[in-house]
C-alpha cells in the first residue's frame, strides 16, 4: 500500500530532498536522510514559518523512502476538507507516514482523536513519523493534550527561512528546471522588485517561462522588466 496526495506546489516535478535549497536548514536535511535509516530518529517533527519548505522536506522524504522501496503516506491536513479523519486507518502498517500542517486540525476533536490514536499504532508498529506544523509541539492549540505531548517525544527542528543568497539560488534553481537561465544580475534585479514568498518565487518563474517561450528571449533584465512590467 502506497498512499500520497501531494499539494500543488507549482512545481514541475515532486519536490525531493537533493532540491531543496537548505540554507541554514542542514540540520533538519541530515536528520531527515539518517531516519529512512535503521538506526535513525523514528519521529520527527519540523517547525517553521510559511515558505520555509515545510511541504517540500515532507514530500521530499517520501521520494526518498519509495526510492528505497518503502511505502509511504502523505497527507496534507491544511486539504483536510477533502479527506475524513477515517482514512487514516491502517496507515501504521506503512513504513513512513507525513502529516503536514498539523496546526489546521487544532480544536478539530474528529481529527485530533484520529491523529492521536494513529500516532499510538505507529509507535506500536515502529513506524516512521514525520510532523511539520507552524510552530512548535508546545505551542500547538490542541484541545488533546495527550496528543501535544505525543507530538514532543521525538526530534523537533525549526526551520529558517531563506536568506537572499538563498532566494537567489531558489530562483536560479526553479529557471534551471525550465531549460531557462538566469543570470546573477537578473535574478537579484528581480529580487528588488518582486514579491520574496517562494510561492511567488515560483509563481515569477513560471511567468517568465511562459513570456520567454511565447517571444524567443533569453532572460535578460530589459526582457523582463517588459514581461513583468517593472517600472
Amino acid at each position: 500500500m502506497s498512499r500520497q496526495l501531494p499539494l500543488a506546489l507549482g512545481l514541475q516535478h515532486m519536490p525531493g530532498l537533493d532540491d531543496f535549497i537548505i540554507g541554514r536548514n542542514q540540520v533538519a536535511i541530515d536528520a531527515l536522510r539518517h531516519a529512512l535509516d535503521t538506526t535513525g530518529e523514528t519521529l520527527l517533527y519540523l517547525f517553521g514559518p510559511a515558505g520555509c519548505g515545510r511541504s517540500h522536506l515532507l514530500l521530499g522524504q517520501c521520494a526518498a523512502a519509495k526510492q528505497r522501496g518503502l511505502r509511504c503516506a502523505y497527507l496534507p491536513l491544511a486539504e483536510r476538507a477533502a479527506m475524513a479523519p477515517q482514512m487514516l486507518e491502517g496507515l501504521e502498517t506503512l513504513d513512513l507516514v507525513a502529516v503536514d500542517d498539523i496546526q489546521t486540525i487544532a480544536s478539530d476533536p474528529d481529527w485530533e482523536e484520529a491523529l492521536f490514536a494513529l500516532f499510538n499504532r505507529c509507535r506500536d508498529h515502529a513506524t516512521r513519523m514525520v510532523f511539520s506544523a507552524d510552530r512548535g509541539p508546545a505551542a500547538l492549540p490542541l484541545r488533546l493534550p495527550d496528543l501535544r505531548s505525543r507530538l514532543a517525544w521525538g526530534l523537533s527542528l525549526s526551520l529558517q527561512p531563506l536568506d537572499d543568497a538563498g532566494r537567489l539560488q531558489l530562483l536560479q534553481s526553479l529557471a534551471a528546471r525550465r531549460a531557462l537561465k538566469l543570470p546573477d544580475d537578473v535574478a537579484r534585479y528581480l529580487l528588488d522588485r518582486m514579491p520574496r514568498h517562494p510561492k511567488d518565487l515560483v509563481d515569477t518563474v513560471t511567468r517568465l517561462d511562459q513570456a520567454s517561450l511565447a517571444e524567443k528571449r533569453r532572460l535578460t533584465i530589459p526582457f523582463v522588466r517588459d514581461s513583468l512590467d517593472l517600472r
